[in-house]
C-alpha cells in the first residue's frame, strides 16, 4: 500500500485493505484477559524506564474481533488510512508519512488524559535518561528565561563546576552556535552527549569594575548523576531533607543523607517534598519503606481490568532512623511524592503540613513500538493504604493529600519560594541559596514543621519528666 502511495497513484475510492481483512479475520480470537495487562510485571508510574512486553500488532487486532463493534472498528481504521491517503496526494507540500503517522497517534493518545503519550524516539530515549538518573553532559544548570542562555548553577564534582563556571555566567555559544533566543529544551539538547565528548563554550561573565569579559572554555562530557537530595540539620538536631524528584538514585542518596544527618546528631526529621513531581514508583516505595516496618503496605493499584490491582510494600531499612518526621507538600507535590505523604500519613507515621497535592495517581506503563517509539499509557490508579483514591476529581471534591495541618502561601509569593529553594554553588564557597537573604520571603511551612517537632519534643520531655 505504502509503495503505490509513493508512486503518486491516485486510489479511486480507498487504499486496498486486503491485507488489513485478512488480518482481522484470519486470526484466532484471543480472550481479553491475555493481552490486557502483562503477566511479567504490574503496571509502572509515570517516567518509569521499565516496561511490559511489547503487545505484539496481532494481538491487538485480533482482540478487536472480541467484541461487538468490530465492523465499526474496522471502518474506523479505513477512515484513518484514507486521511493519509488524501494528504499524501492531494496536500499543497510534499508531507513525510511518518510525520503524519507519529501525529495521528499523537492526536488518539492525547485524547485519553493528561498524562499518556506516545514518544517519539528521542523523546523515548530522554525519558529513559532522565529516569535513570544519570547522562552524559558538563553538570550545569541553565536558564534560558531572557534573550541569552544564563547560568544557574555549575554542580559540584562536575566538568563545569571544575572549569570554574559561576552563578550568572552567560553562555553565548555552544560549539559556534549561538545561544541568542535558544529555548531550554534545545541548550539542554547541545549540552549533552556521549560521555567523553567535548563541547565548546563561549562565557561572558561580568567584571568587578562593571563590564564584561568573555573566555572560551572546552570541556569534556562525563556521567552526570541527577542530584535529587538536599540535606542539612539544625542547631536544634532537626534534620531537614528535601527531595526533589524519585528517580533509580534517589533511595540510594536519602539514606545515605540520613546516616550523614544521624552523625550529625539530629534527633527528627522534616522531609520536604514540595513541587515534587514524582518519578519512579519503586523509588517511592522505597524512600516511603524506609520510615515503615517491613512489609507495611505503601501503596496499592486498581484499574479496569482485574489484573491491575497491586499491592506495593516498603522493604523496611534496619539502618533508618526512628525519628518524629514532619512531611512538607504542596500543590505541586504529585504522583510518588503524594504516595510518599499518604502512606506516612495514613500510618500515622509524620505529619502531613503544606497544601492539598496536585492528585496525579495515574498508573502507567511504557510500551516500546516500532520506530524506537513508545507508548506510556495510563491503566491503573494509586490508592493510599487506607483506600483513599489520589487522583484528583474536580467535580467530586476529592484526591490529592489534604494535609494535617494547612499553611497556604500567597499566589504573590510561591515563585519566589520556589526560586530561593535553588541552591548554587561555586568552589570554595558553601552552597547558598540562588535568592538573596534580604529578598526571601518567609517559608511558612517549613516553620511550621518545626515548631511542631519542638513542640513534641518539648511534650516528650514533660511527659517523661512526671513519669
Amino acid at each position: 500500500m505504502a509503495s503505490e502511495i509513493n508512486r503518486g497513484q491516485r486510489i479511486s475510492a480507498f487504499p486496498d485493505l486486503s491485507w488489513l481483512s485478512a488480518a482481522f479475520f484470519s486470526l484466532p480470537l484471543l480472550p481479553v484477559a491475555a493481552f490486557a495487562a502483562p503477566k511479567h510485571a504490574p503496571p509502572l508510574p509515570p517516567g518509569t524506564v521499565a516496561a511490559p512486553t511489547k503487545l505484539s500488532s496481532a494481538a491487538i487486532v485480533a482482540a478487536s474481533t472480541a467484541t461487538p463493534s468490530t465492523d465499526k472498528v474496522y471502518e474506523d481504521v479505513r477512515m484513518l488510512l484514507e486521511v493519509l491517503s488524501d494528504i499524501r496526494q492531494d496536500y499543497v507540500e510534499k508531507t513525510d508519512p511518518r510525520t503524519l503517522l507519529y501525529g495521528a497517534a499523537e492526536g488518539m493518545v492525547r485524547r485519553l488524559d493528561p498524562f499518556s503519550q506516545f514518544l517519539e524516539p528521542q523523546a523515548n530515549q530522554d525519558l529513559k535518561t532522565e529516569t535513570k538518573g544519570e547522562f552524559g553532559g558538563l553538570g550545569v544548570r541553565v536558564s534560558a528565561e531572557g534573550e541569552w542562555l544564563d547560568v544557574i548553577t555549575a554542580i559540584p564534582d562536575t566538568p563545569a563546576f571544575d572549569a570554574g563556571l559561576l552563578p550568572e555566567d552567560r553562555i553565548l555559544a555552544i560549539d559556534g552556535a549561538s545561544t541568542k533566543g535558544m529555548s531550554n529544551w534545545d541548550a539542554v539538547g547541545k549540552l549533552r552527549g556521549k560521555p567523553g565528548s567535548e563541547v565548546t563554550l563561549l562565557v561572558s561573565r561580568r567584571a568587578d569594575g562593571g563590564g564584561e569579559s568573555r573566555f572560551t572554555v572546552t570541556l569534556k562530557r562525563q556521567e552526570i548523576k541527577i542530584r535529587t537530595v538536599d540535606t542539612s540539620v539544625s542547631d536544634d538536631h532537626i534534620a531537614y531533607l528535601r527531595v526533589v524528584e524519585f528517580n533509580a538514585k534517589t533511595p540510594e542518596d536519602v539514606l545515605r543523607s540520613l546516616e550523614r544527618d544521624r552523625k550529625k546528631g539530629a534527633t527528627s526529621l522534616i522531609l520536604d517534598l514540595r513541587n515534587n513531581p514524582g518519578g519512579l514508583l519503586d523509588a517511592a516505595v522505597k524512600v516511603a519503606g524506609f520510615f515503615l516496618p517491613a512489609g507495611k503496605l505503601i501503596t496499592y493499584t486498581e484499574g479496569r481490568n482485574p489484573l491491575s490491582r497491586v499491592e506495593y510494600r516498603g522493604e523496611g531499612a534496619p539502618t533508618s532512623p526512628d525519628w518524629p518526621m514532619a512531611v512538607l507538600v504542596n500543590e505541586n507535590s504529585a504522583s510518588g511524592a503524594e504516595i510518599v505523604a499518604g502512606a506516612l500519613q495514613d500510618d500515622g507515621r509524620a505529619v502531613v503540613i503544606g497544601e492539598r497535592t496536585y492528585g496525579k495517581a495515574s498508573v502507567q506503563s511504557v510500551i516500546p513500538l516500532a520506530n524506537s517509539c513508545a507508548l506510556r499509557l495510563t491503566v491503573a490508579h494509586y490508592y493510599t493504604p487506607q483506600g483513599r483514591l489520589i487522583q484528583r476529581d474536580e467535580k467530586k471534591h476529592t484526591g490529592g493529600i489534604s494535609p494535617d495541618i494547612t499553611v497556604p502561601v500567597p499566589d504573590s509569593e510561591k515563585d519566589k519560594l520556589f526560586r530561593q529553594w535553588e541552591l548554587i554553588y561555586a568552589k570554595g564557597k558553601s552552597p547558598r541559596s540562588a535568592v538573596k537573604k534580604r529578598d526571601q520571603v518567609p517559608d511558612d511551612a517549613l516553620d511550621m514543621a518545626d515548631s511542631v517537632l519542638r513542640a513534641r519534643r518539648a511534650l516528650m520531655r514533660l511527659g517523661t519528666g512526671r513519669g
